[in-house]
């Protein structure tokens, strides 16, 4: 069982002992990403979280490289569309200093304008690297043709926008958006009393503020494509999806995992294992706050390209007119209820859903509570979800390689 305490400033900090561990991970959940930023700004985020990492008022970036190494831990952050989190995992004995280290670079970073210029370049790099990575640039584009506004933008920002940034810019921007109500701090594993009230002392001087808002967006049916001189075509198509507090996610999560989430998936067995017509192919559900998506990539030579899109169009189809099969509703079950079983052995599994669960559904989801909502999924409700979201008429497309016109890719998917 995990406990609460919410702080005069809104910061929620929640704790959860595990019994016969001798590690502890915490994190500092931050409710927001790169979907609060206004345009002008775009990247903001991501590169915040960078530049956290370089100083402090009483640090150096090597001092809290060193700091890590000593104590044998690990520490990281990531950004997302929704939220940043900065995490670690060290020995119990060493709990408070790694929680004064993540309070230090939230509270006191100095964003010096040497610093920024040279992580600028890293970022720029960062993007390089992606635009070299072709199911990321399919996703991307895919992203930002179907989501309007700041949903759509690339997280890490574009050049142009970057190199406009400052030190006092990043810095303001930080200050209005990592504030109280915004902040979840979330431990787990073996931990004292003095390491919980230590928590609470240093987050407690974080300061008050409202959280954050965001653009509202919805799904709109879009296609995209980009040339890039490469073996595979790399295609992502996709149709609406549901918001992440919609009660028939657990269906959605069901529905992914049997048409594309696995070996054992239609997609796989069909597209590679019968007709090796691809080496890679599986369908995932991307939610937010305000909508989704649910999307099916996979990499093809010019010569499978048009026989896989086919069948990937007619499982696509058998799906939402036949409904699944008791052995597949029951494997998928399974296969759930044995992750998140599984998840209960790493304290860093358990400090994820205890900050995740609190920045996006406002509680803590309890693990045999899930467990119980997928069980209750039937194969109706699973028909219910695919009637409505494998729609053709609203199908999307993101195509990256030696491309053909996106009208062939979408007459061959809507036949």
């Amino acid at each position: 069982m995990h406990e609460t305490i919410t702080l005069s400033n809104g910061v929620r900090v929640l704790s959860e002992r595990i019994a016969d561990v001798r590690s502890c991970s915490l994190g500092v959940w931050v409710g927001t990403g790169s979907r609060h930023e206004p345009e002008r700004l775009g990247g903001a985020a991501h590169f915040i979280e960078h530049m956290l990492f370089k100083g402090t008022e009483t640090r150096s970036a090597q001092d809290l490289a060193a700091f890590m190494d000593s104590v044998g831990g690990q520490i990281n952050a990531f950004t997302t569309r929704e939220l940043t989190c900065f995490h670690g995992r060290v020995v119990d004995e060493k709990v408070s200093a790694l929680a004064e280290v993540l309070a230090d670079i939230l509270l006191r970073s100095k964003f010096a304008e040497s610093d920024v210029a040279a992580e600028r370049n890293v970022i720029l790099e960062e993007i390089g690297m992606y635009e070299d990575t072709p199911d990321d640039v399919a996703t991307e584009l895919l992203t930002a043709k179907v989501f309007h506004g700041s949903l759509g933008r690339p997280i890490l920002g574009t050049a142009g926008k970057l190199n406009r940034m400052t030190g006092a810019t990043l810095r303001k921007y930080q200050k209005s958006r990592y504030v109280g109500s915004a902040i979840v701090v979330a431990m787990c594993g073996s931990f004292s009393d003095g390491d919980l009230a230590r928590v609470c002392e240093l987050f407690g001087e974080v300061e008050a503020g409202d959280a954050p808002t965001f653009e509202p967006t919805e799904y709109t049916p879009a296609v995209a494509s980009r040339r890039k001189p490469i073996e595979q075509n790399h295609i992502v198509l996709a149709m609406p999806g549901i918001q992440v507090t919609d009660e028939r996610r657990y269906a959605l999560q069901l529905m992914s995992d049997i048409l594309g989430g696995g070996m054992s998936s239609r997609l796989f067995q069909q597209v590679r294992e019968t007709r090796g017509l691809c080496y890679s192919v599986y369908s995932y559900a991307s939610s937010y706050a305000d909508t989704g998506s649910l999307s099916i990539y996979t990499a093809l030579g010019a010569d499978t390209e048009r026989d896989a899109l086919r069948v990937i169009a007619d499982e696509v189809r058998k799906f939402r007119d036949g409904g699944v099969t008791s052995d597949e509703l029951t494997r998928s079950r399974d296969q759930v209820r044995a992750n998140l079983l599984m998840s209960l052995e790493s304290t860093s599994s358990r400090m994820n859903r205890l900050g995740r669960n609190t920045l996006t559904y406002g509680h803590v989801i309890d693990t045999e509570d899930s467990i119980a909502r997928y069980e209750a999924v039937t194969a109706d409700d699973i028909a219910a979800v695919a009637g409505e979201l494998l729609d053709f008429s609203k199908l999307s497309l993101s195509v990256v390689g030696k491309v053909r016109r996106t009208s062939e890719y979408l007459e061959i998917l809507k036949k």
